[in-house]
This record gives C-alpha cells, structure tokens and sequence, in this order.
C-alpha cells in the first residue's frame, strides 16, 4: 500500500501562488520603507551621523545588486525552491543581526547580509513567472504580483512608524527576521518546483551567459526600460521629502498621503494594464505607457523650473509618472525574459541587478545635485524617462516562436526562441 504524498496548496495557479511571490518580490521595497522612520532614532541610538545611517541604505542597494547577479545562475542550475530556502534563511540571519547591531558599521554589514538573502526571492519570482507564462500572459501575472508589491511603499512606512513608537527600532528589523520566518514556512507549503529539467545543465559560465544577454537587443532594451523607469522612481523618493515636506510645506504626518496616492495609482494602473493585456500587446501597452511617463517627466520639469501650478503641479506630474510604472513594470520584465526561458534565473538576475544599480545611481546623483530647488529631482525623473523612451529603440526583438498570446502556459520547445 503506497503513500499519496500530500499536495498541500502548490500550485501552478491561483491566489496563493500569487500572494507568496508578490511577498517574494516585495521583501526589497518592504526592507527598505519599513526602515527609512527610524533614520533618526537610529544615529542617536549608534550615535552615528546621516551620513552613517544612510550608507547602510547603500549598503543595502549593493546587496541586492550582488546578490541577484549570484542568485540567478543558482535557481537556474538547482531549480527555484533549494537556494530560495537558503536565501530566506539568509535574510533572517541578517535581519537578527541587523536588530542586535552595536554600530552603524555592523548594521551596514548586516543590512548587505539581509539584503543578499532578500534578493534569492526577488530573483526567483521573476524566474517562476517565465517558467510558467510567456507574452501577454507573464505579464498579467507580472501585473498581478504588482499589486501585492504596491502595498509595501503605501503599508511600509506606516508599519515602521508604528513599530519604531510601540517597541523602538530595532524591533523593525526583528519584525523582518519574523516576516522572513513565516515566508520561508510559505515557500515551502504553497511554491511548487517550476524550474524545467534542462536547470541541472544551466551554463558552466554563468557571467558569460550573462554578457551574452547583455549583447541581446530584445533583453537589453526592455530591460533598460524597466530599469531606467525604476531609477526614475528613486529618483523622486529620493527627492520628494526635501521638495514637499522642506520646500513647499507639506507637514511630514500629511506626506504619507502624497506618497501613498502615487502608489495607489502604480496599482491601479498595473490592475488596468492586466485588463489590457486580454485586448492588446504588451509590446503596444509598454511603448504607450512610457511616452506618458516621458510627458510627464517633462511637464514636472516644467513646473520644477517656472513654479507654474506649484504643489499641485508637481504632485499631479509625480501621480502620472509613478502610476504608469504599474504597466512599465511588468510588460518591460515580460519582454525581457521573453525569448530567455532556458536561462530565465540568470536573465532575472540581470534585470534586477540593473534596475538596482540604476535607481541607485539615480538616487545619489539627485542627492549630490541638490540646489535648494526641486529642479534636480525633477530633472532626474525626466531624463530616467526620456532615456527609457530611447532604450525601446533597441528592443528589435527576434521573431517569436509559437503562441505567447494571452493563455500562456507551461514553457513549451515552441516558446524557447
């Protein structure tokens, strides 16, 4: 008499596949929001300077940079479900060091240790979604995982606050070493294994096969795109506290509400963009949601550099860019990995370490810019936007092979292209 193995929830569908990645690809923004109140607390407690607390900001960027350049060819020659269990135990690790650090400098440590744990996850659900899907349908799913995503820069800092008033700050990290915990038991009841069986023989020269993806058209446009559309957003989060709350007065309490609007409106717009999806090209939606995005890039510029409109001007600007991200994102990732299904770790590797990359940059040019004006964050996300316009120019993408319509499916020889 045999033993019928228990299935548990795995599945190759439904919401608790979505919940679980969205939480996967969330655990970046939501490390990163979560935080970002406590800053202060934080120097005083280590008696740091900003400057002090902020590297372990940067420390966190590098981390997950790093970290999903490693991940990729992992998940791809061991599958998705083995080193994304190593990875989240990783980030609980870093998460208690994190809470218990002395210094800035072993929470900066700590922060890159968190941060490489993390990024297994962030790797891994993009790599699930070209596994199971290709064409418009991956990027109703991307749109799906989009709103779970959207909640931690609304839910974050809100939680943080909270956290930080009720038990200080080093209870925020211990709450991620918790959060990390209870995604690990997720993982491994609800995320099936989705890696094909050609995983095992993954490239011997992973860097290689990443600088292969790196001279491919179709990759590296689209993973400009989304790249450069990203780094236009940390443009303005780097920015947007000086410009509303120094600048034009906005009282820090009433700064959630501007910040949550936008993504709100990011959400929104990816919910839309699924909807599309059944009665368009990702290709189509993607070129049209940019040029908004460079629009308004350039009208925030406007208000930026003549006041016309002044607060409104700019917070209506802002709500329009970030909102067009919703169908950036997800039809930009979807392209990208399009024609990549037998090295789809590796190419979600590339994607996530440019986006990090690039909206780090963007960051730090905005800070090491700043005249007072809102002209720099301004500037920031025109240009991201602009040259996110330019990179569709080289999406030339090859012939697609078999059906990448809206049923998708499991990846068939057909969509191997």
């Amino acid at each position: 008499m045999t033993t019928a193995t228990p299935k548990r929830f795995r599945s190759t569908e439904g919401p608790w596949l979505i919940l679980i990645l969205g939480v996967l690809i969330g655990f970046g923004p939501l490390s990163i929001d979560m935080y970002l109140p406590a800053f202060p607390a934080i120097g005083e407690s280590l008696h740091a300077t900003a400057g002090e607390v902020e590297r372990t900001l940067a420390a966190f960027f590098a981390g997950l940079a790093v970290g999903q350049l490693f991940a990729g060819p992992v998940s791809d020659r061991f599958g998705r479900t083995k080193p994304l269990y190593a990875g989240l135990l990783l980030y609980v690790l870093g998460s208690i060091g994190c809470a218990t650090a002395p210094s800035a400098d072993v929470l900066a440590a700590c922060r890159f240790v968190q941060a490489l744990g993390g990024s297994v996850g962030m790797v891994t659900t993009r790599a699930v979604v070209r596994d199971l899907h290709s064409g418009a349908a991956a990027a109703r799913m991307m749109s799906r995982l989009v709103l779970v995503m959207g909640l931690a820069p609304i839910l974050a800092p809100l939680l943080g606050g909270w956290v930080l008033r009720a038990a200080g700050w080093r209870a925020i990290f211990g709450s991620h070493a918790v959060l990390g915990l209870i995604a690990l038991g997720a993982v491994f009841v609800i995320l099936p294994e989705t890696a094909p069986p050609r995983s095992g023989a993954a490239p011997a020269r992973p860097f290689q096969a990443m600088w292969g993806l790196a001279k491919a058209p179709d990759f590296l446009g689209h993973a400009l795109a989304a790249a450069l559309a990203q780094a236009g957003m940390f443009a303005y989060i780097g920015g947007s506290p000086f410009v509303f709350i120094t600048l034009h007065g906005v009282k820090p309490e009433h700064f959630g509400w501007f910040f949550g609007a936008n993504a709100a409106g990011l959400v929104a717009v990816s919910q839309l963009n699924h909807w599309l999806m059944a009665r368009s090209s990702p290709e189509r939606v993607l070129k049209q949601a940019v040029r908004i995005a460079a629009l308004a890039g350039l009208a925030l510029v406007t208000v930026a550099s003549t006041g016309l409109g002044g607060l409104w001007g700019i917070a209506l600007s802002l709500f329009v860019f970030v909102s067009t991200l919703g169908a950036i994102t997800p039809n930009a990732t979807a392209l990208a990995m399009e024609q990549h299904a037998k090295q789809a770790g590796i190419a979600s590797a590339v994607l996530g370490a440019l986006q990090f990359m690039l909206a780090a940059g963007a960051s730090a040019t905005v800070s090491a810019t700043h005249d007072g004006t809102a002209r720099p964050m301004a500037l920031g996300v025109a240009i991201a936007a602009l040259l996110a316009l330019g990179a569709l120019g080289l999406a030339k993408r090859a012939p697609a092979h078999g059906t990448t319509g809206a049923e998708g499916g499991i990846d068939t020889p057909e969509r191997e292209a």
